[in-house]
C-alpha cells in the first residue's frame, strides 16, 4: 500500500544524501565473471521513524486509522535515507566488489574463491544490521544477470532485449507528448546510441516547429 504523502512532502526537510546515478554504478564490473544479486524487500519499513513523528504518517482506512513505525514508501526522504543506510553498512566494499542502489545489491567477483568470501561478507553485513533478503528474488553465482535495467556479464553491459525491442517497435509519434514519451524511454539506453544527444536535440527542435508528424521514424 502506498499513501499519498504529497502534503507532508511539501513541508518535509529534504534528506540531501545522494542516490548515485545508475550509469556511474555500472562502470565497475570490468574483469568480473561471477555475479550475485540480492534484493531487500521491505527495506524502507526497517528504517525506524523518529519517536514522536509517527503521527505524521497517519492514514485512514475503512478499518480504522493507522500510523507507520517504520519508514513507508512514498515519503520524499525514503530513498535517500535507505541509500545512506546501505552505504554505511558496506562503505569499505563500495566499488571493490559491491554496488548498491537503494534495496538492490550487486556482488561481483572474478573467481569462485572470491565469490564465496564476497557473498558471505555481504550477507553477514545484512544479518548484523537486521536487514533481510528474499531468497526467491536473489541470484547467486551467475555469469549473466539483469541489474537496474541492464544485462551484466563478463563481456560488459548490454541492453535488456525486451526493452530494446520496445524501442525498435515503438509506433511513430503523432504528437509532442508521444515524442517526449519515446525520448524519455529511449534515453535510458542513450549510451548505446551513436550521436544520441544530437538526434534528441533535432527531434526536440522539430517537435516545436511541427506539432504533428505522422510519418516520423
Amino acid at each position: 500500500m502506498c499513501v499519498d504523502y504529497r502534503k507532508l512532502t511539501a513541508v518535509t526537510r529534504k534528506n540531501k544524501y545522494p542516490v548515485p546515478p545508475m550509469n556511474q554504478l555500472l562502470t565497475v564490473f570490468n574483469g568480473s565473471s561471477i555475479f550475485s544479486k540480492i534484493d531487500l524487500p521491505g527495506a524502507y519499513n526497517l528504517l525506524i521513524i523518529k519517536e514522536g513523528d509517527e503521527t505524521l504518517t497517519c492514514f485512514r482506512t475503512k478499518y480504522g486509522s493507522y500510523e507507520y513505525l517504520g519508514m513507508p514508501f512514498g515519503l520524499t526522504i525514503s530513498p535517500a535515507s535507505l541509500q545512506n543506510l546501505v552505504n554505511d553498512i558496506y562503505y569499505d566494499l563500495l566499488g571493490i566488489y559491491v554496488v548498491l542502489y537503494l534495496d538492490y545489491i550487486m556482488v561481483f567477483s572474478k573467481s569462485e574463491e572470491e565469490r564465496v568470501i564476497h557473498v558471505s561478507t555481504v550477507l553477514s553485513g545484512l544479518r548484523a544490521s537486521n536487514l533481510f533478503a528474499k531468497a526467491s528474488k536473489c541470484l547467486f553465482h551467475v555469469s549473466i544477470v539483469e541489474y537496474l535495467g541492464y544485462v551484466v556479464s563478463c563481456e560488459g553491459l548490454k541492453m535488456n532485449q525486451e526493452k530494446f525491442h520496445q524501442i525498435l517497435n515503438w509506433p511513430p509519434p503523432r504528437n509532442l507528448k508521444a515524442l517526449e514519451s519515446f525520448l524519455g524511454f529511449a534515453s535510458f539506453y542513450r549510451h548505446f546510441f551513436k550521436n544520441h544527444s544530437k538526434k534528441k536535440v533535432h527531434s526536440q527542435v522539430s517537435s516545436r516547429k511541427i506539432p504533428v508528424f505522422p510519418s516520423m521514424r
